[in-house]
């Protein structure tokens, strides 16, 4: 379960010639012999980044792309017939694409009940938690895109093609690059260890897709990784995903991160760690599982606390310039524009808070 950072992308080698047009007209280009249309966010001499019609960033050297025109004023997403019609040529007759609301879910044929309104389920209760918490959502601009490969060793080819990304040890993914979200059936029934494992992975790759496509966070823009993480996690949760059966603040505890917290960094915790998460995603490098588990802890002890001011900051953050990172200086900045500088304060207040679950 993870987002894949990589490529926030896009094009490059017409920049010259788009200088004075409007930022929303469309073009179209080859790109390593592949026909791309969409329309430029930003270019440079050494790099253009362009939002494809099927909402995906592209990133290349401007030197790299040839035979580009412009093809419209205005720019156009595709239309859902259309992503459907792609998204099954790229998965071949084993597959159908079914939609729902919002959402294109590509899945094995005959599938269509195991997988369909669970997406659905999930945008709803996401956005039903940021509403009822005064955040003002967007609506996606984008059909939101899941594929359901049959079994692992497709979903290792999706993924090798799509991005080159390695799968092992993912059973699933969000993809910033191509805004779609990517699993494969583990097989077993509705409450069976494989069908929760399968749940599971949806529920947090569906948070990052939500989050990056109705405001709360930018994907041209990604937050420090605590946070995108951070709030995938909490929404594992029953008490977050499904809140009419699970209303109490117990059930919107995720109990596996909890237990890492305390394994892992409740022991010998300073309020350093709290700042090192904040301004920095090293720590989900040097030490993988104490960042997830501390980055759960710290988003459900804002979320549970100070409700309006985590909104408050996931907007800050969510207006960061684009293709920009950020300093560590800036992370800190932003976070205590909102919460304030005492972090020994609020490191006590955050382990007395999380003391009160057992």
């Amino acid at each position: 379960m993870r987002i894949l950072w990589g490529a926030v992308a896009v094009v490059g080698c017409v920049a010259a010639a788009w200088a004075d047009e409007p930022s929303g007209a469309m073009v179209e280009l080859s790109l390593h012999g592949r026909t791309i249309e969409g329309t430029p966010l930003s270019w440079n001499r050494q790099e253009v980044r362009l939002l494809g019609r099927d909402g995906r960033l592209w990133r290349f050297p401007p030197q790299e792309a040839v035979d580009f025109k412009k093809t419209s004023e205005r720019f156009q997403s595709y239309s859902p017939s259309e992503f459907r019609a792609s998204l099954l040529r790229e998965l071949g007759p084993d597959y159908e694409v079914t939609g729902t609301d919002r959402y294109l879910i590509a899945h094995p044929r005959g599938q269509r009940d195991r997988w369909a309104q669970r997406f659905e389920d999930l945008y709803r209760a996401f956005v039903h938690y940021f509403s009822v918490r005064g955040f003002t959502l967007s609506t996606p601009p984008f059909p939101l895109v899941g594929v359901v490969c049959a079994n692992r060793s497709e979903f290792a080819r999706w993924a090798a093609a799509q991005s080159g990304a390695s799968t092992a040890g993912v059973q699933g993914y969000y993809d910033l690059a191509s805004n779609r979200i990517a699993l494969y059936d583990m097989g077993g029934r509705a409450e069976s260890g494989p069908w929760q494992q399968n749940a599971s992975v949806l529920i947090h790759e569906a948070a990052h897709q939500t989050a990056f496509n109705t405001g709360v966070q930018n994907r041209f823009a990604p937050p420090p990784m605590w946070v995108a993480e951070g709030l995938a996690m909490l929404f594992e949760a029953p008490g977050v995903y499904d809140p009419d059966h699970h209303p109490r603040i117990e059930d919107r505890v995720n109990r596996q991160r909890l237990d890492e917290f305390r394994r892992r960094a409740a022991t010998g915790h300073r309020p350093e760690s709290i700042l090192a998460l904040v301004t920095s995603d090293a720590p989900f490098q040097t030490d993988t599982l104490s960042a997830y588990a501390e980055a759960w802890a710290l988003s459900f002890f804002l979320a549970e606390t100070e409700p309006r001011r985590y909104a408050d900051y996931l907007q800050r953050v969510a207006r960061r310039p684009a293709f920009r990172r950020d300093s560590a200086a800036e992370r800190r900045a932003d976070f205590e524009a909102v919460f304030g500088g005492q972090w020994r304060m609020l490191e006590a207040r955050f382990l007395k808070f999380l003391d009160r679950f057992q």
